[in-house]
């Protein structure tokens, strides 16, 4: 299975990056490849300074070797081995009526001793990062997300983002990062489903990123802004860089297991502001969306 989805992402990385290079329409993809000391590596792509993605990143990796003690600790194992391979991006488009988003698709090995799998699963999601909120956006990108589900069980989208709503949550300003989509982990076999069940679903999700995204940052990726809509995208995405600092389990993931640091935080913005106690106007745009992030919305 690791070996079929890694495949898999190598080909997922090529379609995103070719299709954002196309959407961009300046920048390209700076290619970087990276190994890691105690076994893997990965393949890196960021786009900066582009005429659409002010930065980002669509990266892949596959890293293996002993689970470091703080990580036996988090999954409450003993001394095993792991596998880890996933597709992580994050886009930030430079202007502020469009969208940030990320996405991450993923599969995890455990292993005893005698190398034996004792362990396995999937997880993964798409979620929408918004500074002005447009409702056709919002309710694109949440369609896609469902009619996705839909083809494989009727309970995912509601149970998945529910999960999205939850996890991509700081929790410290009780505010959503975003308009949510889907969050998945620990995809595991049961009676109902096996490891080849969850391959499908997941690649499914994985396959309907750019109908998810494209069209939205197409619409908005020419809008006309002005400086105080700059701004404030700033002040927001410094929520963004908040919740993947303190709360992003990848990101500790990646720090504890001795991963590619500047791939890992590849995801935050260039340009951030902390404004000290800062409120948007009553009654503005930017209210609404505070007041949306505050309470979760069921968009389709």
């Amino acid at each position: 299975m690791k070996d079929q989805f890694y495949q898999y992402i190598q080909k997922l990385q090529d379609q995103i990056t070719a299709k954002l290079e196309e959407v961009d329409g300046l920048a390209r993809f700076r290619e970087d490849i990276w190994s890691r000391p105690e076994g893997g590596g990965g393949r890196s792509r960021i786009i900066e300074n582009g005429a659409v993605f002010e930065k980002g990143g669509v990266n892949i990796s596959a890293v293996h070797g002993e689970l470091p003690i703080a990580m036996q600790q988090y999954f409450k194992v003993g001394d095993v081995n792991f596998f880890a391979c996933g597709l992580s991006l994050v886009l930030h488009p430079k202007n502020p009526l469009a969208p940030t988003v990320h996405a991450n698709w993923r599969y995890f090995e455990m292993y005893d001793k005698e190398n034996n799998v004792v362990d396995s699963w999937f997880g993964g999601g798409q979620d929408l990062t918004p500074y002005y909120l447009f409702d056709e956006d919002a309710i694109h990108f949440h369609q896609v997300c469902k009619n996705v589900c839909d083809q494989f069980d009727a309970e995912f989208y509601p149970k998945y983002k529910k999960q999205c709503d939850t996890y991509f949550r700081n929790t410290h300003r009780d505010e959503a990062r975003g308009v949510g989509g889907l969050f998945f982990d620990y995809c595991k076999p049961t009676e109902n489903r096996t490891l080849s069940d969850w391959y499908n679903f997941v690649t499914a999700v994985g396959n309907s990123f750019l109908e998810a995204y494209v069209p939205i940052v197409e619409r908005r990726k020419n809008m006309p802004f002005n400086a105080e809509q700059r701004t404030w995208q700033e002040i927001r995405r410094g929520r963004y860089v908040e919740f993947n600092l303190v709360h992003d389990k990848g990101t500790l993931f990646g720090l504890k297991t001795n991963g590619r640091i500047e791939s890992i935080l590849m995801s935050l913005p260039p340009h951030v502001q902390w404004v000290y106690d800062h409120h948007p106007e009553p009654g503005s745009e930017e209210e609404r969306l505070l007041s949306v992030l505050q309470t979760p919305i069921d968009w389709v």
